[in-house]
């Protein structure tokens, strides 16, 4: 029987691995989900919004082809729950959408800004994960679960769209994944750019390696232990991919309590190490690493206020950007989808009234 303790292990190293070269990749390629909305709704610009969509088809086409290969199971990820939390996804979604604009980047992108030396970034992920960890086991816990959990229905066959409307997982995911990444090659522009296709198709890749880290590689169908079904390297206890919110509580945690030796670094702990590191990596290989501070007080405070929303959003919708945007999406659940919907509404709203604001001053 397999030695829970190592697989652990692998996990966390196969998450790092897989990070290491997402934050790398999404450096040199300028991936960014913020700047893909702020592209779009200030200057027309689709390029990074394809980018984005092209990593959620080669995910969506990964994921399933892998669950009907029967690698994994997506049913038993978080994001596949029959508990549909739908004011949870819309809340939580909408002010992470705020959140990551005031905050200059969403969870994966605060990761990539560190590695490339931005301190205004750091100052970000500290108060992201602690909001996060608040959200998780503190006070703002007590407000999610009593107040925005309550607002929700138990659905019968589960929230993933080919339960709920009857149709084949095989044709749904040719469907969407063949969708979202045709339209994304149907613009010249964005087919001209090599950089495109390389970051949307290996953050898609990165996705659907993580779902076989953490649901093939670190399945156990008896735990020694409780002799229950287990995926062990998770902090969940559930299988997982990619996503940058309570991993950075996770992170915190774990460096506050070092010296437990109960303590073992997760998947999540792990990804946010090699998000990081990957980004230092290719900063220095491209002589592109930078200090960068804050200009003043207010911007300052818009970015503690915006790690504040990012940290309690993203808890509250089960994932951000890369989490429900892509990880979640590509299980093609119905709560994902709404909650990358509501990402990009308060995104988008938040930059309209930052162009009000600032022509209003001006």
């Amino acid at each position: 029987m397999d030695n829970p303790a190592s697989l652990a292990s692998a996990v966390a190293w196969g998450a790092f691995a897989l990070a290491f070269v997402f934050g790398a990749v999404a450096h040199k390629t300028n991936f960014c989900t913020m700047g893909a909305v702020s592209d779009w709704v200030n200057m027309g610009d689709t390029n990074r919004m394809r980018m984005w969509l092209l990593a959620i088809g080669v995910a969506v086409l990964g994921a399933n082809a892998l669950h009907l290969l029967g690698v994994v199971d997506l049913s038993k990820s978080i994001y596949a729950s029959s508990n549909f939390t739908w004011l949870s996804y819309l809340v939580g979604g909408f002010l992470f959408g705020v959140g990551m604009t005031l905050g200059s980047g969403c969870g994966s992108k605060t990761l990539i800004r560190i590695g490339g030396g931005n301190l205004k970034s750091v100052v970000v992920f500290l108060v992201a994960g602690i909001a996060a960890y608040m959200t998780l086991r503190g006070i703002l816990g007590a407000f999610r679960v009593g107040v925005l959990e309550k607002a929700s229905t138990t659905l019968t066959t589960g929230q993933d769209l080919p339960s709920l409307l009857g149709i084949s997982k095989l044709w749904l995911a040719v469907i969407v994944g063949g969708g979202l990444i045709g339209w994304a090659y149907s613009s010249r522009q964005f087919r001209a750019d090599f950089d495109n296709t390389l970051g949307g198709v290996v953050t898609g890749l990165v996705v659907v390696g993580g779902w076989y880290v953490s649901g093939h590689l670190g399945h156990l169908a008896e735990h020694p232990q409780t002799l229950d079904e287990a995926f062990v390297g998770t902090n969940t206890g559930r299988m997982e991919a990619f996503s940058f919110v309570a991993p950075l509580a996770w992170s915190l945690e774990y460096l506050m309590l070092w010296t437990d030796k109960t303590r073992i670094v997760t998947y999540g702990i792990a990804s946010v190490a090699g998000v990081i590191l990957g980004s230092f990596a290719y900063a220095l290989a491209a002589r592109k690493f930078r200090w960068e501070g804050f200009r003043d007080a207010e911007d300052t405070g818009m970015h503690m206020i915006g790690g504040l929303l990012m940290g309690f959003g993203g808890i509250t919708a089960l994932g951000c950007t890369i989490g429900q945007g892509i990880s979640g999406f590509s299980t093609l659940a119905l709560g994902s989808i709404m909650t990358f919907l509501a990402i990009v509404a308060g995104a988008a709203a938040t930059m309209k009234w930052q162009y009000w604001r600032m022509t209003r001053e001006a």
